[in-house]
């Protein structure tokens, strides 16, 4: 079984702590191995890659390394701050994720 996470693909989050503390960016990837996250255009990390094959180039790539998921917090679209998050059960027997500052539903 999968571990359950306060975030999930698409959300909107913000870095609480750590060296990109304050930068927000759209969730790419939860890696659940690292427990950690991809960040769109947050800790940037620069790679030495070899030239492999004849469509690869060789040289120095920034790419986006993982944050800390215990470092994160989602952004509220209707709070506009980084919130903590709750789960509950609809009365459809819907399983989703509210805003705990405002009660705004996030997954909808």
């Amino acid at each position: 079984m999968s571990k359950k996470y306060h975030v999930k693909k698409d959300d909107q989050v913000m870095v609480m702590a750590g060296k990109e503390k304050g930068k927000s960016g759209k969730l790419l990837r939860v890696i659940a191995k690292k427990e950690g996250a991809l960040i769109e255009k947050v800790n940037f990390v620069k790679r030495h890659s070899r030239p492999s094959g004849q469509n690869r180039q060789g040289g120095i790539i920034e790419k986006e390394a993982p944050v800390p998921l215990s470092n994160i917090m989602i952004i509220c679209a209707r709070c506009t701050v980084p919130v903590k998050v709750g789960r509950k059960v609809l009365d459809d027997g819907k399983r989703v994720r509210y805003c705990k500052k405002c009660g705004e539903h996030i997954d909808l």
